[in-house]
């Protein structure tokens, strides 16, 4: 790191030293006393160049820490995402005793990869319900899709369809969505009329205030027991949320 970099860098420690977050304003100090303390740190800084790096890391660790707190805050304070919505489709075992949460939109590429984890668990574990969140973040075509599945449960074919628009390469578009769906079984005249129904509309509008209130902003999202796991997760580690929300822990 030359000395330009390190400079630039000890300006930022040393006002985050000084300043801290907006929960340390009430403890800073007064304000002719902190340029003589910025210097003091940008000097130590400056002259112990692997200081710098290491503290850095350390206040990136705590922001993260204080944007992991929040999240878990709104988790906490929302924990009706455990009970799903009426219209929420399930699949698996309805009685399950533990129930995955997935939040998805049909376009996320992430999405489409934890697919088959989610299905494998699904074949392999009775004792497994999962609950879907359409969570369309993508655009238009993305809520259009999300309002063709929930339509789509309507007629009883709503794993079939998801599975198949999901697993779709590439963009999809309104005709891909609904050459899957006669693809798939279903009466395509019925299920554009429920696509336009308002129930449907105010559920998927329900949700993304749902996933605002948890702290959800992308897809793949998991709530899975007391964890939520934002991204992509692969088999593995969806078992071991699973156990610990056994109480395997």
């Amino acid at each position: 790191m030359d000395r330009t970099a390190r400079l630039r860098l000890a300006a930022i420690l040393a006002d985050a030293a000084i300043n801290g977050d907006a929960s340390t304003q009430a403890t800073a100090p007064p304000a002719d006393a902190r340029e003589t303390i910025r210097e003091i740190v940008r000097e130590h800084l400056l002259g112990h160049p692997e200081a710098a790096e290491q503290a850095l890391i350390t206040l990136n660790a705590n922001r993260r820490d204080g944007r992991r707190a929040k999240g878990f805050a709104a988790f906490a304070e929302h924990r009706h995402a455990h009970v799903p919505h009426p219209m929420s489709p399930v699949s698996g075992n309805p009685e399950g005793d533990v129930t995955l949460i997935a939040f998805f939109d049909y376009q996320c590429g992430f999405c489409k990869r934890s697919l088959d984890p989610v299905m494998e668990l699904l074949a392999g574990d009775a004792r497994l319900r999962v609950v879907w969140k359409e969570f369309p973040v993508l655009g238009p075509v993305s809520r259009l899709a999300a309002r063709a599945a929930m339509a789509a449960d309507r007629q009883g074919r709503y794993l079939a369809f998801h599975v198949a628009v999901l697993g779709a390469r590439g963009r999809i578009s309104e005709w891909a969505v609904m050459a899957i769906a006669e693809r798939v079984g279903l009466d395509v005249e019925r299920l554009r009329r429920d696509m336009g129904d308002p129930e449907i509309a105010a559920y998927l509008d329900e949700t993304q205030r749902l996933a605002g209130e948890l702290g959800i902003t992308g897809t793949p999202a998991f709530v899975i027991g007391d964890d939520l796991v934002r991204g992509a997760v692969g088999g593995a580690r969806l078992k071991r949320l699973i156990a610990e929300a056994r109480g395997g822990r």
